[in-house]
């Protein structure tokens, strides 16, 4: 039995064939009913989704696809990440977090990258480390960025950053268009932080790529 049918049709005999041909106007309004029942369903799950969809991606997740060799060997191009919008709503970006935000030069563009230096702070690239100085205390701190499996690039900058600024890199230093070349990243052009990591299934993770420098970063304070 088709499982879209109420009852079967029995064409065996004419008393059948009469009662549905009696009955042709009837079916005929059901179906029209029915019809117009099944659109108002769709338009209404619809708006719905809508509602349900576009608040969600506006505020809380969204997902990107990674394009660029910037961020080898943390992420290739085609990975499909989901993005959390809504932690920066309640806390400040940390030193080590990967970040989507708006290209600064083009804000339609959307780059990928880690952050390196908060506001305030000074950053200090020299003979292929990273410095970070506290300004109020002269205080310097060389990170230990165990996340770079290539080589060093050999780049020379110091660059103090203001209350709403994060200087920004990629971890394949040599192939990144960053905060190197094109300065900081407002507070405001930050979207959010790599949450989940989707596809390829084989590379699924949670908060992909982060590091946590407070457990790793060490301290060589100016005397």
């Amino acid at each position: 039995m088709d499982p879209l049918t109420i009852e079967p049709r029995n064409t065996s005999n004419t008393t059948d064939m009469h009662t549905e041909h009696t009955d042709g106007g009837s079916t005929e309004k059901d179906s029209d009913k029915k019809e117009s029942s099944f659109i108002g369903e769709v338009f209404k799950f619809a708006v719905l989704a809508l509602i349900i969809v576009i608040p969600f991606r506006l505020f809380i997740a969204q997902p990107f696809i990674v394009s660029g060799a910037s961020m080898e060997p943390t992420f290739a191009t085609g990975e499909y990440l989901i993005v959390d919008q809504i932690t920066y709503r309640l806390e400040e970006p940390k030193r080590g977090d990967i970040v989507i935000f708006r290209y600064p030069n083009d804000p339609s563009k959307f780059f990928i990258k880690r952050i390196i230096g908060l506001p305030g702070e000074v950053v200090q690239l020299a003979n292929g480390t990273t410095t970070i100085i506290d300004p109020a205390t002269q205080e310097e701190t060389t990170l230990d960025e165990e996340y770079l499996v290539k080589d060093k690039t050999d780049d020379h900058l110091t660059i103090t950053l203001s209350s709403d600024e994060y200087f920004v890199m990629g971890d394949n230093r040599s192939a990144s268009s960053d905060s190197r070349k094109w300065g900081p990243v407002q507070r405001d052009k930050i979207v959010g932080r790599a949450l989940i990591r989707l596809l390829p299934v084989n590379t699924f993770d949670v908060f992909p790529g982060a590091y946590n420098f407070s457990a790793t970063e060490t301290d060589n304070t100016n005397v």
